[in-house]
């Protein structure tokens, strides 16, 4: 089992940048795929952004592609969304989630392990 803590949320103009952070506990982080999902009011949660286990591989929704970087570092139990270039679109609730797999879903129903979710404002 794995709990997730996100923080690095906040108000920001449009154009700035954010670096979300997920802070994992356990000593087996590094079996977990994770992967950052958004929540916009009165919206359906949806992908971000994705890692394997090793760092290796990474994926990402095309409304983020070359704008946003996920990274891990597994000797910190650590993920890291940095986000550049930020709109007011992605304004929205940052869920940070987990799931013991090789792979590297993309789907919110293929996790199983969530984050209490960090705000994140883009003003126009």
């Amino acid at each position: 089992q794995v709990q997730l803590v996100e923080s690095g949320g906040g108000l920001v103009q449009t154009g700035g940048s954010l670096r979300l952070s997920c802070a994992a506990s356990g000593r087996t982080f590094s079996v977990y795929a994770m992967a950052w999902f958004r929540q916009a009011p009165g919206k359906e949660r949806e992908f971000v952004a994705a890692i394997s286990r090793s760092g290796g591989s990474t994926y990402y929704a095309d409304s983020v592609k070359g704008r946003f970087t996920i990274s891990r570092d597994n000797a910190k139990n650590t993920v890291y969304l940095q986000m550049n270039s930020l709109k007011p679109e992605d304004t929205a609730v940052y869920y940070c989630a987990a799931k013991n797999t090789p792979l590297v879903p993309t789907r919110s129903r293929e996790y199983n392990y969530w984050g209490q979710g960090t705000q994140v404002t883009v003003s126009s």
